[in-house]
């Protein structure tokens, strides 16, 4: 099976086989460093046979943060703090599993409370645009009272925040991690500067492609700059609509010079807080016993085709899709027509910590038993008031976060599977 196979990285990081642990928010970290509950969850993921495991959002900035439990850099970091990342990245490469650090800058959003910021204090962003959750009154009230119109980011502030990049890959190098991924993907900061509906400059970082892009070639810059020869630098993109030409082209010509600044991967996936694709269940999760059709396996990942169109321009980059990935079948064959090299698991990840072993590489499995099937998350009556997108997203988020929680704790993960 290719999905067995090793897979060695542009950097020299061999992979021992092409499933991956996605980033997923563990919302465990009140004190913004990695507690004790941290090793006992990944300990789970590092024991699992899994390729690659990259940890949840590790955020660059105390004041700026996607949530009040989020991993955070600290500004100085203590002995404490170094040694709990030590014991962290020990954790996860135990078994000999290669780990990274996902870094990310929630930009405009960052909902109240979240962060070492004050209720009068303003979100920042490439440009003053506010969320858009929709129409009715609770969700402009919940983007008006939660995240606000952010700020545009002054040059100065650009810089600063790429230093933040370069020191967490720096952290996690010194603590004993393999390597990061930058979290340029699900509507946050740098996704912010990439795309032209949140970045409206007209200066060194937007008014073109190549200028929106800036931001993330310069944090890679730097980053390679800071870290020793090895080390692995990945990117988290988000899927682009192929029926739009004009926005595919540009994000084309940007993922160009990503590749031309020495990226080891892309990871593609989708989806923002307004349009929340990565938390929505497809097709892909419906009962075992209904047996999928030959093109729902076909195109059983959410973001194949973009992977497709990516792949036919840059035939030797790496990449890896995540979203929608259920069965041995589908994932061997994203991996046959060559249409990604890693596959990105997230939630079945949380709910299976040992997928890969127990049973998509177990060869006792057969293809057909090699799936793995998840309910869906139901909604409290009071939740969706609030907006299906917003509901749906947030209940998924919580759902898999609790599962994350219930490892940290010693447990094992709820019974998720359909």
């Amino acid at each position: 099976m290719l999905v067995s196979e090793e897979l060695v990285l542009p950097c020299g990081l061999a992979l021992s086989n092409r499933l991956c642990k996605v980033a997923l928010a563990e919302q465990m970290s009140p004190s913004h460093n990695p507690g004790e509950e941290f090793p006992k969850a990944y300990g789970e993921w590092a024991d699992g046979g899994w390729g690659l495991v990259i940890t949840g959002n590790v955020l660059v900035s105390l004041t700026f943060m996607g949530t009040p439990k989020d991993v955070a850099l600290p500004a100085s970091p203590s002995d404490q703090a170094k040694q709990a990342w030590k014991v962290w990245a020990d954790t996860c490469q135990a078994k000999g599993t290669a780990t990274i650090v996902q870094l990310n800058h929630p930009g405009r959003q960052s909902p109240l409370g979240a962060g070492k910021k004050s209720i009068w204090t303003k979100n920042v962003a490439p440009s003053a645009v506010k969320l858009n959750f929709g129409p009715n009154l609770i969700e402009r009230a919940i983007a008006t009272i939660a995240f606000g119109t952010p700020r545009s980011l002054t040059g100065e502030e650009i810089e600063e925040i790429i230093e933040m990049f370069v020191n967490g890959a720096k952290m996690a190098e010194e603590a004993g991690f393999k390597g990061i991924q930058i979290h340029a993907a699900h509507g946050y900061l740098l996704a912010q500067f990439m795309s032209p509906k949140t970045n409206l400059r007209t200066d060194e970082f937007g008014g073109t492609a190549v200028k929106r892009v800036e931001i993330v070639l310069r944090i890679m810059k730097g980053i390679r700059g800071a870290t020793k020869k090895g080390f692995c630098v990945g990117i988290k993109l988000n899927s682009v609509d192929v029926s739009g030409p004009d926005l595919l082209e540009d994000t084309l010509e940007q993922i160009g010079l990503i590749i031309e600044n020495g990226i080891d991967f892309i990871e593609i996936s989708g989806g923002t807080y307004e349009e929340p694709l990565m938390m929505q269940v497809k097709n892909t999760d419906i009962p075992a016993s209904a047996k999928p059709s030959q093109r729902t396996i076909e195109r059983e990942s959410f973001f194949i085709q973009f992977a497709e169109t990516v792949r036919q321009r840059f035939p030797s980059v790496i990449l890896m899709v995540t979203g929608g990935f259920r069965t041995r079948v589908g994932m061997e064959r994203a991996l046959q027509s060559k249409a990604c090299d890693l596959i990105g698991l997230g939630r079945p990840g949380a709910a299976l910590p040992k997928l890969p072993k127990e049973i998509i590489l177990n060869d006792s499995i057969s293809d057909e038993a090699a799936t793995v099937r998840l309910k869906k998350t139901q909604l409290p009556w009071w939740e969706s008031l609030t907006g299906k997108k917003i509901a749906g997203a947030g209940a998924e988020t919580i759902y898999y976060s609790g599962q994350i929680q219930r490892m940290g704790k010693g447990l094992p993960p709820i019974e998720s599977r359909a």
